[in-house]
């Protein structure tokens, strides 16, 4: 329970809109919970007693975890491609235990996460894990025994008939009610062994896997879905699948009768929209409708988050959306091919159904797909329909599918168990059958970063519904960001600036409202490199608006500079330490730290806004680099990239006339 809602008296039961106020009255943040308003100032919730951290009111750690990572039980993926291990060693390894991965060597993380969400695809659940090891989830089904006996026939008899049966049988299990509840009783139960309130975090999930509205392409519509609750609350339904249905409205009905029948909580966040063929941020329904108040309304309270970076690329921003952003082209994949832009004969992607497809719908597409663009297309939809259904707070994860959380370069251990360390590796196909991707084009990313009070799956939810969070592409960045209207230059050398930021304005996830009459909103900001990474280059605003004629406007912001640099029309870069063949750099550049105080010089206060931080690190090696000095691989090609620039991207600021 968060501390000063122990102080009240009070227990997340009793609140439904948690909402922070400060002492000049502005809202903060929002962070649904269940049924009554309660307002609280700053000043009321701070007791006058001599130690200070008594008196705090606020998060003041930050907690890091992976929400969205496979194991054996992904049986369409995760399972054929060499995953065979118990779902167990995930929470092991995530807690910095040592694990032998799929080759047989072993492997452990620098440092352990503080949560993880196993989230394995809902359709086919562990079904061929169950058979590997004759689960009882399987066994004790008449369904399930149905396929051992199908499969043994077959293994005696091999026939088309034969074989046929065995897809019958296995059909059956797959929408069989009895196996699905015995096998997601099996996934809450392993997360609940591992849950560890105050050290670490186990939260029971599943990712549901829609392919789109697009027959015959793969749209990429997934959500990881995560349950705040464990047995006896999330184990009283079993998973909605895309075998229910491939409509995302579909899945928060679900959600809706959840709650109401189990009074838990549960929530959906989406990932990959830069392979959701236009898709995931689309202006009209999945049936092609045009959007509603309902709808909008729907989406914004299932999906207070997107997953913006991870293995498949990042999903910030594309150069043809940003062609004035510097950094915006960053592990792109332009579609399911990955990095290339031969696209178009690709099996999953739109463009092959089409011979017109010119690089204007390719444009238009990626407006759909992306996450700037998508907080973009929310002002507009807002000021159409009353409701803003883009208005998410951003994350990174990693979707491994070899039960390993691991988003760091020099400790890359790929997307699939096939996919592990070898001097094959970089130039090996992403999946058999596919020209492309190639494994290089794949990152090690990402993480999220989440402030809350303390490592409990309640306080972790809360933070993430109100979306006090960030993401990054896997160092571990401190950042924070707060915005208000009378922040001072003085307040980013404060020692205490979360006291400030706090106090003044609204933290990441939060709402500016009600401008002051000739106030332009000003800006809190502090970085913190991680302390096993590189020093930072930048610290960035990105500001998105709607203009009155119903445009919509971005702009990037330079706001702190390593290396004393100013900030002018044109800066001078960083520069670059890397050596690619040693795999190594020096943090002989940038800084450990950059603060600032940031006003919007073109701020209009009729004009709906956001803002974002983006935090850049100096150049350092990529995984391919480690690879190539690991496995003397002396003849890469000059496309393979080899050197990266990572980052973090926080949740945003909205400014709401």
């Amino acid at each position: 329970m968060i501390p000063y809602l122990k102080r009240l008296g009070l227990s997340m039961r009793h609140t439904s809109s948690l909402c922070f106020v400060s002492t000049t009255g502005l809202i903060l943040m929002k962070g649904l919970i269940v049924a009554e308003t309660l307002v609280l100032t700053v000043s009321a919730l701070a007791a006058d007693n001599y130690s200070p951290p008594v008196n705090r009111t606020y998060p003041d750690q930050v907690y890091w975890g992976d929400t969205h990572v496979h194991t054996s039980l992904s049986s369409g993926d995760a399972y054929p491609r060499g995953n065979h291990f118990s779902p167990r060693i995930a929470y092991r390894f995530a807690r910095g235990e040592t694990v032998n991965a799929a080759n047989g060597e072993q492997v452990r993380l620098r440092r352990p996460l503080d949560f993880l969400v196993v989230a394995d695809h809902a359709e086919a659940l562990g079904v061929r894990y169950s058979l590997q090891e004759s689960s009882p989830s399987l066994t004790e089904t008449e369904a399930g025994r149905a396929l051992q006996a199908a499969i043994r026939t077959n293994q005696q008899a091999p026939s088309d008939a034969n074989q046929e049966a065995v897809g019958a049988a296995w059909n059956a299990v797959i929408r069989d009610p009895a196996y699905g509840s015995a096998i997601w009783r099996n996934v809450v139960a392993n997360a609940d062994a591992f849950n560890d309130p105050g050290r670490f975090t186990a939260f029971a999930g599943y990712e549901w896997s829609s392919v789109g509205s697009v027959s015959g392409v793969f749209g990429n519509l997934h959500r990881v879905v995560i349950f705040r609750e464990g047995a006896g609350v999330a184990d009283q339904v079993r998973p909605f699948s895309a075998y229910d249905s491939l409509n995302p409205e579909d899945l928060w009905r679900f959600f809706e009768g959840y709650e109401e029948q189990t009074k838990g909580r549960v929530f959906s966040i989406p990932h990959n929209p830069n392979n959701s063929n236009g898709e995931m941020f689309a202006l009209n329904t999945f049936d092609g409708s045009p959007l509603t108040q309902g709808w909008a309304r729907l989406r914004a309270r299932w999906e207070p988050l997107l997953e913006v970076t991870q293995l498949k690329g990042d999903s910030e921003t594309h150069p043809v959306l940003s062609p004035n952003d510097q950094f915006a082209d960053f592990e792109t994949w332009h579609s399911w091919a990955g990095m290339t832009e031969s696209y178009q004969n690709h099996p999953c992607c739109k463009a092959r159904t089409r011979d017109d497809f010119t690089a204007a719908d390719f444009k238009e597409m990626k407006k759909g797909e992306y996450a700037r663009h998508a907080l973009q297309r929310g002002l507009k939809v807002r000021r159409d329909v009353g409701v803003n259904p883009y208005k998410f707070g951003m994350i990174g994860s990693t979707d491994s599918h070899t039960s390993l959380a691991t988003a760091d370069n020099d400790n890359f251990w790929g997307k699939y168990s096939e996919t592990l360390p070898r001097a094959e590796r970089p130039q090996s196909r992403f999946v058999e059958g596919w020209e492309y991707p190639l494994n290089w084009e794949t990152a090690a990313a990402g993480y999220a970063g989440v402030w809350a009070a303390e490592n409990t799956r309640e306080s972790l939810f809360a933070a993430m519904q109100r979306k006090e969070v960030y993401a990054t592409t896997g160092p571990r960045v401190t950042v924070r960001f707060f915005g208000g209207w009378t922040f001072e230059t003085l307040d980013a050398s404060h020692p205490r600036l979360a006291d400030i930021g706090y106090t003044k304005g609204v933290p990441m996830g939060g709402d500016l409202t009600r401008a002051p009459v000739g106030k332009a909103p000003t800006f809190l900001l502090r970085a913190v490199r991680d302390p096993h990474g590189a020093n930072l280059d930048r610290i960035q605003v990105i500001k998105g608006w709607l203009s009155e004629d119903g445009q919509v406007h971005e702009k990037v912001h330079d706001v702190a500079l390593g290396d004393g640099r100013k900030i002018r029309r044109r800066i001078k870069p960083v520069g670059t330490t890397v050596d690619v063949a040693d795999a190594s750099y020096s943090n002989s550049i940038g800084n450990p730290e950059l603060a600032t105080v940031w006003e919007d010089p073109n701020f209009d206060a009729s004009q709906p806004a956001f803002y974002y931080v983006r935090v850049l690190e100096i150049p350092t090696p990529r995984w391919t680099a480690f690879d190539a000095k690991h496995f003397e691989i002396n003849d890469l090609p000059d496309n393979v990239v080899m050197v990266s620039q990572e980052r973090a991207y926080t949740s945003p600021i909205w400014y709401i006339p």
